[in-house]
């Protein structure tokens, strides 16, 4: 008898297939039929596949087999997008895209990018995330590539004071995974702190002491509103509590630094901004909080509710906000601790013509991405073609876009 076991992965039972649901919200099908072909007294329990005729070592292979047949066809549970699992013996470069993987900007800090999707659709979402996203399709990356490939990373930039910052396209607390990344992360050698955004929404006491024990060092929170409904109407959705947020910000406190960053929606939020600065102020009695006032930017592939606040005026009006509250308000690098680094080499630079093989498709409409030289680059207005010759428009971070030549 064979059985074989799969943290996480959860096996359901329907009519002709197993649903199976992956790392939480992903799901793909596994048609019965071919699980018969197997063993026809199969049976699924939760975690883990039995195959009470079938040895082993022969249910190991055949089921990887269907495993890596039907992933393909794996849907995030948040949107029901197609999405694509990158890991370590996919092929699938994590350095080239800003949608997944890793970035590094030539500083001490190195951006971590596990997966994309939201469980919100915020009114000012720079990536247009959500389930009311446009965008194409999702990507979620294995914990374990992560961290081997950030070992390198960190290894080749041989300096102390690296920060890991886990975020992305996504809220990254809702990566089932995520205390094994910030647990791999943190021993690393060399890196000091380890860091999340995230809007709070899926946090709970028992997450942020997993976390605590996992060694995550500081959560920058999204925090937009404290007044109900206009903090639902910033959420995009109908569901967001910001009073179950408010009330975990004592435990994140007693846990982890704190960055409080909410965004300036000019004509939305105003009078949140100083009820924010406020509620802080009143529960952080050891000043230890930094509240980190963002303005609202224009992104074209964003969702943009409201116009820019020129950065004469949105700097006037914290230091106002500075002299009322007192309370610092007006940050710079040095409040990060960020420093320059040596960056990863660019196996290629603007202007470069470069043979490349597709992957799989990008996030926005008739976007494709292929890999060369150890890197993703995205290419707007592709054609199915199996390999091209590409010639590169960006290079900006070892983030490359290009177009086929």
């Amino acid at each position: 008898m064979a059985t074989l076991s799969y943290e996480d992965i959860v096996f359901e039972d329907e009519q002709d297939h197993l649903n199976a649901r992956f790392s939480k919200l992903f799901s793909f099908r596994i048609p019965k039929d071919e699980l018969l072909k197997i063993d026809k007294g199969f049976r699924a329990a939760e975690h883990q596949i039995l195959f009470p005729a079938v040895g082993q070592e022969v249910a190991e292979r055949k089921f990887s087999h269907l495993l890596q047949k039907h992933i393909a066809g794996m849907r995030n549970m948040l949107g029901g997008k197609p999405s694509y699992y990158i890991h370590r013996n996919s092929g699938i470069p994590l350095f080239g895209t800003n949608y997944f993987g890793l970035v590094d900007r030539g500083t001490n800090i190195i951006e971590v990018k596990p997966m994309t999707g939201c469980n919100l659709s915020c009114i000012y979402c720079s990536v247009d995330e959500g389930v009311n996203s446009r965008r194409k399709v999702d990507y979620l990356v294995e914990a374990a590539y992560l961290i081997q490939e950030f070992r390198e990373l960190v290894d080749m930039k041989n300096i102390d004071g690296i920060e890991a910052h886990i975020g992305g396209q996504t809220d990254p607390s809702l990566y089932s995974q995520l205390p094994e990344l910030v647990r791999g992360l943190v021993a690393v050698p060399h890196v000091k702190v380890v860091s999340i955004d995230t809007n709070g929404w899926v946090l709970s006491k028992q997450r942020i002491e997993e976390l605590a024990d996992a060694g995550l060092t500081r959560i920058n929170l999204s925090l937009n509103a404290v007044t109900p409904d206009v903090a639902r109407q910033i959420s995009g959705t109908s569901f967001y509590s910001v009073d179950k947020v408010l009330k975990l910000i004592p435990l994140i406190l007693e846990k982890f630094d704190l960055i409080v960053a909410p965004v300036w929606l000019p004509g939305i939020n105003d009078q949140e901004i100083p009820k924010i600065i406020e509620h802080i102020v009143a529960i952080d009695k050891k000043r230890k909080v930094i509240i980190g006032i963002q303005n609202f930017l224009i992104y074209k592939h964003g969702r943009n509710p409201v116009k820019q606040m020129g950065y004469d005026t949105f700097y006037a009006k914290l230091k106002e906000l500075e002299s009322h509250h007192k309370v610092s308000l007006i940050r710079n690098k040095d409040d990060f601790h960020i420093q320059k680094a040596r960056q990863l080499e660019k196996p290629f630079v603007k202007g470069d013509t470069v043979e490349a093989e597709y992957v799989m498709p990008g996030r926005l409409r008739n976007e494709a991405l292929y890999k060369a030289k150890g890197r993703i680059i995205a290419i707007g207005n592709a054609d199915s073609r199996k390999r091209a010759k590409i010639r590169i428009l960006r290079d900006k971070h070892n983030i490359f876009t290009g177009q086929c030549a």
